[in-house]
């Protein structure tokens, strides 16, 4: 019997329904593979045991025949095989887990598999943001938070632009067609700055007036 861990959400990624002047314009998730190379350092991990691996073999080969060399390399591949196994685990479960969400006035985040928390980030907490584009197409889309607004690297890992930990900067993660997310997102943010805030104040004379 299936299970929708999410199915509590009104809408897909968000925990709540939308106000009727708000729309989601882009939803989308990081790509599992991309996420285990470039957060979870997928290839470095594999290349470590593989030079385990030939060193094993090659100190071997000076006692030993070249067949029981190895069989005696064959303990650091199982074990690197394990390895990139639970770190691939681990990338396709936050995947899956994560909904990133473009509206025409924030960016939402649900994020954590084991702990789901949901981020939101008006564009008006948003002061820059920063494509780290990919030749594939994929690419990492970080905003650069101004004012008091902070968010904890730990508590948002991997969805945040790496060793950046003294002023975390939240991240869209190895999304697929990242320059097209970020033109949308540079048009929602630019149109939502834009916009006039008309707030409530009070004349010299005790009336109330509008200001923007």
């Amino acid at each position: 019997m299936s299970h929708d861990d999410f199915k509590v959400e009104p809408i897909r990624g968000l925990p709540e329904a939308l106000p009727a002047d708000e729309h989601i314009l882009w939803q989308g998730s990081p790509d599992p593979r991309r996420l285990a190379r470039e957060a979870l350092n997928l290839r470095w991990v594999a290349g470590y045991f593989a030079l385990l691996t030939v060193w094993r073999i090659g100190a071997s080969t000076a006692d030993f025949p070249l067949g029981v060399s190895v069989m005696h390399g064959l303990p650091f591949v199982v074990a690197g095989a394990i390895a990139c196994a639970i770190l691939y685990g681990i990338a396709y479960v936050q995947a899956r887990a994560t909904v990133y969400t473009l509206t025409n006035k924030r960016v939402a985040m649900r994020i954590g598999a084991a702990l789901t928390m949901t981020l939101n980030l008006p564009y008006t907490w948003i002061g820059t943001a920063k494509l780290d584009l990919k030749p594939s197409g994929h690419g990492t889309l970080a905003f650069e938070l101004i004012g008091d607004s902070r968010v904890s690297y730990l508590m948002t890992w991997p969805h945040v632009r790496p060793w950046h930990m003294s002023r975390t900067q939240p991240a869209l993660r190895c999304i697929p067609d990242a320059e097209n997310v970020a033109r949308i997102f540079a048009e929602a943010a630019e149109t939502r700055i834009s916009q006039p805030v008309v707030s409530r104040g009070t004349s010299h004379d005790g009336k109330a007036v509008a200001a923007e």
